[in-house]
């Protein structure tokens, strides 16, 4: 157990300082460029609409001067509505959200003000500009936001951050800040209760972790010593409610940062909802539930798109079936019990990459190499696999046939991974929850590692899809699964 921090006043004001350089400089930043999208998009509009010869339209200059109040007033929009704010800059959807929202709102108005005063304007150039803008706002955020990933992954652009709790509750949000980098909170500390120190020395974080009595005095040294700007309380901080009152006093006069860590686990943002009762801001969680409209949702979606692709795709089916038919003797298609929605069972289609009675091999494979009793069945270097199976998986075109288990209704094109009923077996009553939802084609394990995953990580990320369900959720799962495919990481 490490009880002691290196630092000293002049290096806490000089972390916060630059922290808050850094804050400044990177917002100066963005508002460059939004400054050089939006005339981009509003100057590109005015000439494809407008054209530089005059006209009657633009003669006396009307359009330029609304060109000009436009890119002003874009520019203050975006300052109104925070998307600059460094809190939510780096990770999440909060940064587009409030792009998209200050551009509608700005447009939304320009169209009540001209409808209220019958100004005519053209809709040419306002459904040029409005589109054009917006999708290159997204696409410049997303080009800063991969830079600043690259520089809070190599410990910059990020604030420091103390946390104070009890033991266990800080290791698990030390280590959770630590998976997400992006983020920008950078762990630099860890301030706990004495006693409950005094029980655990077996662990090291990496980090310094203090230990003194309960109180605010100890955690303002702890913030001194360390030299954050940022103090995160966990869960069982032995602080009373007046200590966090003042604390939060202390913590504002030294422009320090407060985050308040509840023991909730994987539980995304649209499912909490703030209320402030009596001056306690209690947190609502709402159940998951994925019936009536939003059942009907996610099945037409999944319809809609798994029939359109399926068509578009079906010369490449063609194609597969026969390098598959010609290169292996054997059926076209892999068909295999699965289990899905509710514990039924389905056959799941693909096409076959390995060679004719492969599932009979299986269980000698995986007891040569001591993981027969495991889940998430894999062999590795598998000998099955044929060589133009090989590249169908890494690629995934193996599983283009379940597009016509989506359309059938067995599988959803996201969702949880379809497992065998082995790997069912080998659940706990938390796995369980899983199989709430149809398994899908994709899913947060294909993009976050696919077949890399440890069998834990595969079903946290399952559990965590469903209990956070979302249609824009699908779409960006979806999205990030072309991505996943072409990087061909844990493919095979």
């Amino acid at each position: 157990m490490q009880t002691s921090l290196a630092g000293n006043q002049g290096d806490q004001l000089a972390g916060a300082s630059g922290l808050e350089l850094w804050r400044r400089k990177y917002s100066r930043r963005l508002l460059a460029i939004d400054t050089a999208v939006i005339v981009w998009a509003v100057a590109g509009a005015f000439v494809v609409r407008f054209g530089f010869a005059e006209s009657p339209e633009n003669k006396d200059g009307e359009y330029v001067l609304l060109s000009l109040a436009l890119i002003v007033t874009w520019c203050l929009m975006l300052g109104f509505w925070g998307s600059r704010e460094a809190r939510i800059l780096g990770a999440g959807s909060e940064e587009y959200k409030r792009v998209i929202a200050a551009s509608a709102w700005l447009f939304g108005f320009v169209a009540v003000i001209s409808y209220a005063l019958r100004i005519d304007t053209a809709r040419g150039y306002v459904g040029l500009a409005f589109p054009a803008g917006v999708m290159g706002l997204l696409a410049a955020r997303w080009l800063m936001r991969q830079h600043l990933t690259v520089d809070r992954k190599n410990g910059l652009s990020s604030s420091k951050v103390l946390i104070v709790g009890t033991l266990p509750a800080a290791v698990h949000l030390v280590r959770s800040l630590r998976t997400q980098p992006a983020a920008g909170y950078l762990p630099v500390a860890v301030h706990v209760p004495s006693a409950e120190a005094a029980a655990n020395h077996g662990i090291d974080l990496g980090i310094p972790i203090t230990a003194s009595e309960p109180g605010v005095d100890s955690v303002l040294r702890a913030i001194e010593t360390a030299g954050v700007d940022t103090v995160a309380i966990s869960s069982g901080a032995p602080l009373s409610p007046i200590d966090l009152r003042q604390l939060g006093w202390e913590l504002a006069a030294r422009d320090v940062g407060m985050i308040l860590a509840p023991a909730l686990t994987d539980i995304a943002g649209p499912r909490i909802h703030t209320q402030p009762v009596a001056g306690l801001p209690l947190i609502h969680v709402s159940t998951p539930k994925l019936t009536g409209g939003k059942k009907v949702a996610k099945r037409t979606f999944d319809i809609t798109l798994a029939g359109a692709l399926t068509v578009v795709l079906l010369p490449v089916f063609v194609l597969i079936a026969a390098l598959v038919k010609l290169t292996s003797p054997g059926p076209v298609f892999y068909v295999q019990e699965r289990i899905g929605l509710r514990g039924t069972s389905f056959r799941m289609l693909k096409f076959r990459s390995m060679r004719v009675n492969a599932d009979e091999e299986l269980h000698q494979l995986l007891t040569a190499q001591g993981s027969a009793d495991k889940p998430l069945f894999k062999v590795d270097n598998d000998p099955r696999i044929t060589p133009v199976g090989r590249i169908l998986r890494k690629y995934s075109l193996d599983e283009l046939p379940q597009l016509l288990n989506v359309v059938g209704g067995s599988m959803s094109l996201v969702g949880p991974r379809p497992q065998r009923e082995s790997e069912v077996a080998l659940y706990d009553d938390a796995a369980h929850r899983r199989l709430y939802v149809s398994p899908g084609m994709s899913g947060l394990w294909q993009v976050s590692g696919r077949s890399n995953l440890s069998w834990e990580e595969s079903i946290r990320l399952d559990l965590y899809y469903v209990e956070n369900w979302s249609l824009m959720g699908d779409v960006l799962i979806l999205v990030k699964t072309f991505k996943a495919v072409f990087a061909t990481t844990g493919a095979i």
